[in-house]
């Protein structure tokens, strides 16, 4: 969900591409070829869901601090 400019429409809803969250700013690109175009909420979803297609069968991604 993307607000407008002057703050009184919802422009777009824009969900996570991993976990499906809103996303309210520009949120999180990856440089994957196979994961270009998609948003994300944050980069620990980015690595997830790149594990996950390089066969990983349960991720282990260390949150930053």
């Amino acid at each position: 969900m993307r607000f407008s400019d002057t703050g009184y429409y919802i422009e777009a809803y824009i969900k996570c591409g991993n976990c499906g969250v809103l996303v309210y700013d520009d949120g999180v690109k990856s440089d994957r070829a196979d994961l270009k175009g998609v948003t994300f909420c944050s980069d620990w979803c980015v690595d997830w869901k790149a594990q996950k297609l390089d066969g990983v069968s349960e991720p282990k991604i260390k949150r930053a601090m």
